[in-house]
């Protein structure tokens, strides 16, 4: 599965030269994030990292995922609507696990006082990774769903176009133009835009819930200023600022410092460290809102590892995508293999397996964000440790892929130019809208390639440890 520049990885000196023009094109293209120093100011900036050449990936598998993405779609708005399915499912983490378990309350209290809201946007990211099977053959295997504040679509947006001009420079114009366009921050932003225009008042704002520390701001920015482009009014807001000046109208219209609000989009609210309790008064009042929230806190729900893992069980994905066998088999075909730990014998088999032979699985809790997996001798520790307590139910355990390594250039501000063996992973963006029963919008929206070296185990951009990549169809 190499790429067609093994040639240019044993020249130091058009590597070097690559370099400075790839730094300088990251930069003149927005490929930017804040630094660890300052990041909530835009004075001083840096490229967010990136990888010098773009990394082979098999075609077949890159049109396999933009392909199944609309079927992920269907299936996260299936389970949202689900709640039966979800209480059965989360029923064993919500009692060990308390993050889940205070989202689960807000969504049954939500429930129960009726849902407010009739316009649902899903803005989610499938994760892949090219497994290489006994005869070496690579399969496309889903690592995880990210239903809330899924970033990079919009520097990724950008990477591409510095990665043409780092090719012409080597002399592989040809080459250069077979990369593909790639414009995630439009595809999103048009399903945010299309769920505002639903939502009925043009005098409404999309509020962008972020973090407090928004050192990647930029990501945000190319989304916000697509919608600006169509004369959308924009707002920035942090949980604080929702509890300290939020308020609800009698038809539960959700109003921010007098405006009213159309469309909450999700940039924070995935993790525990995110909340305080003003935080979860301010996420419960967001949620009795009218506003279209992506995602809306079922949403959230449907996106965590306990769903990943019953979706692999026989019957399940039938149970809930009835009379699509097509949808259900392409779905399948992406599944590696996920085993429950809930109490009993079956669970009590399970560890056992994987204190064992640690090395053949990942020990994933409920969380999104990356960094949390564990791995080899730590996730041996961790259970043995709980093996015996309920505990052990808030993880749940999966097959560890192992993908082909390939040798690449990770850019890093201030770190020294050197190659590295390298393992990349495949997002595909799905955006859906949902108007009481009827699904309006179902689309892919675009791809995001991260690489990693393969010294570390886990972690995403964000976490400072995969840099931005270009997929090179092979």
């Amino acid at each position: 599965m190499a790429a067609p520049w093994e040639d240019v990885l044993q020249n130091t000196a058009a590597v070097q030269e690559a370099a400075r023009v790839a730094v300088d094109a990251a930069l003149l293209a927005g490929v930017l994030m804040r630094t660890e120093d300052q990041p909530n100011a835009s004075d001083v900036v840096n490229y967010a990292p990136f990888t010098l050449l773009p990394s082979a990936v098999p075609r077949a598998l890159f049109e396999q995922a933009y392909t199944v993405q609309q079927d992920f779609n269907l299936l996260v708005d299936a389970i949202s609507q689900n709640k039966e399915f979800l209480e059965h499912t989360l029923a064993s983490t919500i009692k060990v696990d308390d993050f889940t378990a205070r989202l689960f309350r807000i969504y049954v209290q939500v429930l129960e006082e009726g849902l407010a809201q009739s316009v649902f946007l899903g803005i989610n990211r499938s994760d892949y990774m090219f497994d290489c099977g006994v005869d070496g053959t690579p399969a496309l295997k889903q690592i995880e769903i990210n239903t809330i504040a899924a970033s990079f679509g919009g520097l990724t947006s950008r990477t591409a176009a510095v990665h043409g001009q780092v090719l012409k420079v080597l002399g592989k114009s040809e080459e250069a133009s077979h990369l593909l366009p790639n414009n995630p921050a439009r595809g999103l932003a048009l399903g945010i835009a299309e769920a505002w225009k639903l939502y009925g008042s043009p005098s409404a704002v999309v509020m962008f819930l972020v973090e407090e520390v928004q050192r990647n701001i930029f990501d945000q920015r190319c989304v916000e200023n697509e919608l600006w482009n169509r004369n959308i009014r924009v707002i920035r807001k942090r949980f604080r600022d929702v509890f300290e000046k939020g308020s609800l109208d009698a038809a539960r219209r959700l109003y921010m410092e007098g405006k009213e609000v159309a469309v909450v989009y999700y940039r924070e609210g995935y993790v525990p460290r995110n909340y305080d309790q003003q935080n979860w008064e301010a996420r419960l009042l967001l949620e009795r809102s009218r506003a279209v929230k992506c995602p809306d806190i079922a949403t959230q729900l449907a996106g965590t590892k306990k769903v990943q893992q019953e979706l692999s069980q026989p019957g399940t994905l039938e149970r809930l995508l009835p009379g699509c066998p097509e949808a259900v088999a392409r779905i399948r075909a992406t599944f590696a293999g996920l085993y429950s730990l809930d109490m009993g014998e079956e669970g009590d088999k399970i560890a056992a397996m994987a204190i064992a032979d640690p090395d053949r699985f990942v020990l994933k809790p409920q969380r999104e964000g990356g960094g949390n997996n564990l791995y080899s001798e730590e996730l041996r520790q961790v259970l043995e440790k709980i093996k015996d307590s309920p505990e052990r139910t808030s993880y749940i355990l999966m097959d560890k892929i192992k993908p082909q390594p390939s040798m690449n250039y990770l850019l890093r501000a201030h770190s020294p130019l050197q190659v590295s063996e390298c393992i990349s992973e495949l997002g595909i963006f799905g955006v859906y809208i949902r108007h009481g029963k009827e699904l309006v919008m179902n689309k892919a929206a675009g791809h995001l390639l991260r690489t990693k070296a393969t010294e570390h185990a886990d972690g995403g951009v964000a976490a400072g440890v995969a840099v931005l990549d270009t997929p090179f169809l092979v």
